[in-house]
């Protein structure tokens, strides 16, 4: 079986500050090694559980974080930005499960740096009314593609917004949040050891898991964290705003959101 890792930063033992997932500021290089290495357990358990073919995939920020020369070798790596698939690079019909390593919760939830794919962006994000972060919005992409989740790590409030959406998944809650920037972390080696076990019986159990999906067309609303940047989202064709704030558009599908969000998101850095 084919398994796509997807691996971001926030949601990994240890990690609570800003400056800790920001290229060349202070402890960046120690959060990359961590982040690394909870990759390579969740490497181990896929292999474990009778993966045959692991894309590890760089989630985060520049999507070069995670270090090539620390990498389990039997994985791949996808890395740059940008590309189609965002934080799920390497996804195709051919993978049959994939895995969130790392994962944060949603913009304007109580968890550690949570944010939805822009911190500076966006406040809150729904799809048919539902409040979303990037585990649903990249489970709604890859389950159009029949692709199910079968493991997610990362702090409780992640695993708590999450498993309503993902039931059949495997989760290793690898800190607790006390706030946006403060966590009681697991020991790495602890922290490695329950994702490593959580990857395995995901996988392991596959066949009792099912992909995300909601029925088109998806309502997806968007909550800017400025009014200046309302003004810009609104400038979408066909966007609504009933708030100063809100910006509503309409998608047939899940990879058509989140492109949405992505063009909203990469405009926003030019306010």
């Amino acid at each position: 079986m084919r398994v796509l890792i997807s691996v971001d930063i926030e949601g990994v033992a240890g990690v609570s500050r800003p400056e800790q997932t920001q290229a060349g500021a202070i402890d960046y290089d120690t959060a990359r090694r961590l982040m690394t290495e909870e990759a390579n357990a969740a490497i181990r358990g896929a292999f474990a559980a009778g993966a045959t073919d692991v894309i590890a995939a760089d989630a985060h920020g520049s999507f070069g974080n995670l270090l090539p020369g620390l990498l389990d070798p039997r994985a791949r790596l996808a890395h740059g930005k940008p590309r189609p698939h965002g934080m799920m690079q390497g996804i195709d019909a051919s993978i049959g499960a994939a895995m969130l390593v790392g994962y944060h919760a949603m913009a304007g939830a109580h968890g550690v740096l949570s944010h939805t794919i822009r911190g500076t962006a966006f406040h809150r994000v729904w799809i048919n009314d539902r409040p979303v972060g990037e585990a649903m919005l990249y489970g709604l992409l890859i389950g159009e593609m029949g692709v199910p989740i079968v493991m997610a790590s990362g702090d409780d409030a992640f695993a708590a917004e999450t498993r309503a959406w993902l039931p059949h998944a495997r989760f290793a809650v690898v800190k607790e949040a006390i706030g946006h920037r403060a966590a009681i972390s697991l020991s790495p080696e602890k922290a490695r050891a329950l994702i490593e076990s959580e990857a395995k019986a995901g996988l392991g159990s596959v066949s009792m898991a099912e992909p995300l999906r909601l029925d088109p067309p998806l309502a997806c609303r968007v909550e800017a964290k400025s009014l200046v940047l309302a003004d810009l989202f609104a400038v979408l064709p066909g966007a609504r705003r009933p708030d100063p704030l809100i910006v509503e558009f309409t998608a047939g599908s899940a990879a058509d959101v989140l492109g949405v969000l992505q063009l909203f998101s990469a405009a926003s850095a030019s306010i």
